[in-house]
């Protein structure tokens, strides 16, 4: 019996484990099959293109990652700042008061701007179409090779930044081609591991925004929010400033750090783009975003070492604007001062700060950063140097940049919308100046960066042939120490001013000028498929060519040609405010 009971019990026992190998097994194969399954979808997700929804009309594909639903590890503190509300001041008219004019002069001068306005529209579709049939959804076209260019996230920039400049030419099917596929853009799909937030900001949500103005489509406002709940989480940080360049992954692990030392334009120039994005959607974390940006501005104002003005560089992430001693309104530094007037216009004159900000900010341009070229003729016009200037030392080099040539037009603007004539005959000269350097060139255009000799005042001051001697280059015109760095670039910001006097004084002289840099601009930059850049604007005969056609050639520098041959009434200064890439947003 003994040992019948230990045989029955050791058979009893192999059954037991028998039966437990036997799940076991099961088991395993069951998750086998479970993780064979999620890996197959995940596969699927990765690689098969996803099904678009049909929005509004448009096959709408949602970014696969919705930022708007990630928690911010720093979000903003209570209460949100909430756009300012309340009875609207009456505003100064910025736009000249343009008249009909159906005199035969009149009528045959609108037969002129006819002709060039349809000239500006042939060159913009000769670089569309190349970029439509060589780089459609890449970022950029390459006009000489016939490549193309990802340098902005690869989400065809080009594409994004020229939908207003479709709508405004009345190319309608190519604008809502140009929809359609911007509506298939998901902003988590990039080979980049950091956003240029400011680039970002400027060119595609400024577009996006600019083109729901302009057609009302609501699509392209779901695109807009999208990409602004992307760009909003540059601001989560442990003191609410936001990064330069955001990286993706440290975005999502709640890491970001603003930078300590960063240009100060790409940090203080999200401003029009977010408040416009608040009005439309009623959303106010994004003027709470930008509103404390100015705030900041506002607190150092006055404690630089250059007083009024800031530094072109900044520490945001001590909050301390003192640690830079350059002054600039050129590159690094220039839409920062842009964005003030233009700010307190889209609020409706309902947030004064903007126009103290410009005020003392303009204050210390025209005594410390604005100078007069000696020149044979003494040429009434300015420019604007670059200041070096610490507690005991102040130098002002009278170094001009192209980018600086935007300044015409931002006093032309503010001085219209502040009631300060001063200001608006600084824009003239400011303008001319950069006329006057286009027209110094062989090629008819002003080169990027260039020195000048200097009178010791904005008054006028005779001419010094021994110092021309010494200082200045025999090889350019008499006034020129040197072209420092002749290139250029595709860049807007000359015949922006001309654009912004223009529709300001009514003077009709600017489209002549206008048309004058626009000739030589297309003689010099043409190539068998759009525009390129160009090494040298000194040199006489054919210019070389570089393989580079930026977005803001499409989108800005032909808009604002085409605008300066338009009616008027076609994006009235008083109902439109440019951002800093030509984009125009309504004003409420």
């Amino acid at each position: 019996m003994l040992a019948e009971d230990v045989q029955w019990q050791v058979l009893r026992n192999y059954a037991i484990v028998d039966g437990i190998m036997v799940a076991l097994f099961r088991r395993r194969m069951r998750l086998l099959a479970i993780l064979a399954t999620v890996i197959v979808i995940y596969l699927l997700i990765i690689f098969v293109p996803k099904r678009p929804d049909t929005l509004y009309g448009f096959a709408y594909v949602h970014s696969s990652y919705d930022w708007s639903r990630h928690p911010q590890k720093y979000p903003a503190p209570a209460p949100i700042k909430q756009l300012p509300t309340g009875n609207r001041p009456a505003l100064p008219k910025i736009q000249y008061a343009f008249e009909p004019d159906s005199s035969p002069e009149g009528v045959a001068r609108e037969q002129v701007l006819a002709e060039r306005r349809l000239n500006v529209k042939q060159k913009f579709l000769k670089g569309w179409n190349s970029y439509r049939n060589k780089a459609w959804r890449h970022d950029e076209l390459a006009p000489v090779s016939g490549g193309w260019k990802d340098g902005y996230g690869g989400w065809g920039v080009t594409l994004v930044d020229s939908l207003d400049m479709l709508w405004i030419m009345g190319l309608k099917d190519e604008f809502y081609d140009a929809v359609a596929a911007a509506m298939t853009i998901d902003w988590a799909e990039t080979d980049d591991r950091s956003v240029n937030v400011f680039e970002t900001t400027i060119r595609h949500l400024g577009a996006l925004l600019a083109a729901y103005d302009l057609s009302k489509e609501p699509a392209i406002l779901l695109k807009a929010i999208e990409l602004g709940d992307m760009l909003y989480m540059a601001f989560d940080t442990p003191n609410r400033m936001p990064v330069f360049w955001m990286n993706f992954e440290d975005a999502r692990n709640g890491e970001l750090e603003a930078g300590s030392h960063v240009p100060s334009a790409a940090v203080a120039s999200s401003g029009l783009e977010f408040t416009r994005l608040a009005q439309i959607t009623g959303d106010n974390k994004y003027y709470d975003a930008i509103d404390r940006v100015a705030q900041l501005l506002d607190s150092w104002q006055n404690r630089t070492s250059l007083p009024g003005m800031w530094p072109t560089f900044f520490d945001m992430s001590s909050m301390q604007l003192d640690m830079d001693q350059s002054y600039t309104l050129g590159a690094l530094a220039d839409s920062l001062y842009e964005y003030l007037p233009k700010m307190y216009f889209v609020l409706g004159g309902l947030e004064p700060l903007y126009e103290k900000l410009y005020r003392d900010a303009m204050a210390t341009v025209v005594n410390s950063l604005l100078f007069r070229p000696m020149t044979p003729d003494q040429d009434d016009i300015l420019f604007s140097g670059s200041a070096y200037a610490t507690a005991n030392i102040f130098n002002l080099a009278s170094e001009s940049q192209h980018f600086g040539c935007f300044a015409g037009g931002m006093f032309g603007m503010a001085g219209k919308l502040f009631d300060i004539p001063e200001h608006v005959s600084i824009a003239e000269k400011i303008t001319r100046g950069c006329v006057w350097a286009y027209d110094a060139m062989e090629t008819g255009i002003g080169p990027e960066v260039f020195n000048i000799m200097e009178c010791h005042s904005l008054e006028p001051c005779g001419w010094d042939n021994e110092r021309w001697l010494r200082e200045g280059d025999p090889s350019l015109k008499k006034g020129f120490k040197d072209a420092r760095d002749p290139r250029y670039l595709l860049r807007p910001e000359a015949i922006e001013s001309v654009f912004f006097m223009y529709r300001i004084t009514g003077d009709q002289e600017y489209q002549e000028i206008a048309w004058r840099m626009y000739q030589s601009i297309v003689n010099a930059t043409e190539t068998d498929l759009a525009f390129a850049s160009i090494e040298d604007v000194t040199v006489t005969g054919e210019t070389e060519k570089v393989d580079s056609m930026e977005s803001f050639w499409l989108s800005e520098t032909l808009k604002y040609f085409y605008l300066i041959f338009s009616s008027p009434d076609i994006i009235s200064l008083d109902q439109y405010v440019f951002n800093t890439e030509a984009h125009p947003l309504l004003r409420p």
